[in-house]
């Protein structure tokens, strides 16, 4: 009996060892679920800033893909997990990279998604610490729903706002090349 109770525990050790990735000294689950909505890890990689690790970052898919256009013009379900990793990383750091990143995902024309910019922007009001952990999450039947450390924040509706937000790590003007190579599985 002993011999079979080692065995489970072995068995099932060993599965809950495949069911996540660590990354940035930070572990992300493999499959995320949101409702009914089960999404599972495409890649993940580090946001770096002056050779330092700011967050890492997981991007969920309901099918796999290599292709960023492809990814942000989906109405799909999909996430983007991020494990604040750095002590540097406050709010106003935040909600100053975040504007850039809308501007960069549009080629600097937020004008028609400003109301909704304003809106996720404000979702990083509250005081970020080092552990804290953002899951930005696109449900079609929802639109873009933020969460911090489990609890909603909030959701915004809308296809082009939802392009804008995942540009932010996809876009031809990513915020890191590189975390957009592992947020693609390429690395």
């Amino acid at each position: 009996m002993k011999n079979v109770l080692i065995l489970l525990m072995v068995v099932f050790g060993l599965n809950l060892t495949f069911a996540q990735t660590e990354i940035g000294g930070v572990t992300l689950p493999d499959v995320l679920e949101y409702g009914s909505q089960e999404i599972e890890l495409n890649g993940a990689g580090v946001r770096e800033k002056f050779w330092m690790d700011m967050y890492a970052g997981g991007l969920y898919l309901t099918n796999k893909s290599e292709n960023a256009l492809e990814i942000l013009t989906k109405d799909e379900a999909m996430a983007i997990r991020l494990h604040i990793v750095s002590k540097m990383i406050t709010s106003e750091r935040m909600m100053e990279a975040v504007n850039e990143g809308f501007k960069n995902a549009t080629d600097g024309n937020t004008a028609p998604i400003f109301t909704e910019i304003k809106k996720f922007i404000s979702f990083f009001e509250d005081e970020i610490n080092k552990g804290d952990v953002f899951d930005i999450v696109y449900l079609p039947s929802r639109g873009s729903v933020v969460y911090k450390n489990g609890k909603e924040l909030g959701s915004i509706q809308g296809m082009e706002f939802k392009k804008a937000l995942f540009g932010i790590w996809l876009s031809n003007r990513p915020a890191d090349e590189d975390l957009k190579e592992g947020l693609l599985g390429k690395q």
